[in-house]
C-alpha cells in the first residue's frame, strides 16, 4: 500500500464543543468537592427538642474511602486523557457510580433518623439519649462532589480513544514577531565625512606647505 493512500486514510482530530472540552475540569472539581467532604461534619446529633449532643464527621463514617476514591479518579482521568484510554475512563465512570452508591447506603439512609446512642457521642457511663441525625454540610457537599463525579464519570466513559485525546490541552504557540528586511550597515558620520572631494581638496592643500618646506 502506497504512503499516500495510508495518508489519505488517517482520521482527523475530532472537533469537540466548548462544553465538551470542560469535562475533565468538571471531573476534577466533582472529585475536589467528594475529598472536602470527609474533612466536614456529616451529621449533628440532637435530641428532639434539645441542644446537640455531638457531631459525626465524614471521614470518621466512611473510614476516608471517598478520599481514595477522589484521588484515584482524578489519576484515571489523567490517564484517559493523556493516553486515549477508555479502560481509564470507565474506572472514572465506576468510581463515581461507587461514591455515589457509599452516599445513599451509607448516609442517606440515616439523614433525619432518630435513634439511641451512647458512646457514639462519648459517654462512657452507657446512658442511651434518643436523638436525631441532622444533615450538615458535609452531607450536602458529599452529595454533590459524589453525583457530579458519576455524572461526567459516564460521559467520559462514553467518548472515543480519539475524542478523549482530542480533550487534551492545546499546546501554546509561541508568537514571533516578523522581522523586517535587512537594513544596509549605517556608516558613521566621520567616515562619510572624510570620504567626499571636499576631504581630497584638503589633504592636497595640506601636502602642498610641506612640499614647498622640502625644495
Amino acid at each position: 500500500m502506497s504512503t499516500a493512500a495510508t495518508e489519505g486514510t488517517e482520521t482527523p482530530e475530532p472537533q469537540l464543543s466548548r462544553l465538551t472540552r470542560l469535562l475533565p475540569i468538571a471531573v476534577v472539581a466533582a472529585a475536589i468537592c467528594l475529598f472536602a467532604s470527609e474533612l466536614m461534619t456529616m451529621f449533628e446529633l440532637r435530641p428532639p427538642g434539645g441542644e446537640s449532643l455531638c457531631q459525626q464527621v465524614a471521614g470518621d463514617r466512611h473510614s476516608n474511602a471517598q478520599m481514595v476514591i477522589a484521588g484515584f479518579a482524578v489519576i484515571a482521568t489523567g490517564a484517559a486523557i493523556y493516553g486515549r484510554s477508555r479502560p481509564a475512563a470507565f474506572a472514572v465512570a465506576a468510581m463515581g457510580i461507587l461514591a455515589l452508591l457509599i452516599f445513599l447506603i451509607s448516609d442517606l439512609r440515616v439523614a433525619n433518623t432518630s435513634g439511641s446512642l451512647s458512646e457514639a457521642c462519648g459517654s462512657t457511663q452507657g446512658f442511651l439519649f434518643e436523638a436525631k441525625a441532622i444533615p450538615q454540610g458535609g452531607f450536602y457537599l458529599e452529595l454533590v462532589g459524589a453525583l457530579a463525579l458519576a455524572v461526567t464519570g459516564v460521559a467520559l466513559a462514553t467518548m472515543t480513544p480519539a475524542q478523549l485525546g482530542a480533550l487534551r490541552p492545546a499546546p501554546r504557540s509561541r508568537t514571533t514577531e516578523p522581522r523586517g528586511p535587512s537594513e544596509p550597515p549605517k556608516h558613521s558620520p566621520h567616515k562619510e565625512a572624510g570620504a567626499g572631494p571636499g576631504a581630497k581638496s584638503r589633504l592636497s592643500r595640506l601636502a602642498r606647505p610641506r612640499a614647498r618646506q622640502r625644495g
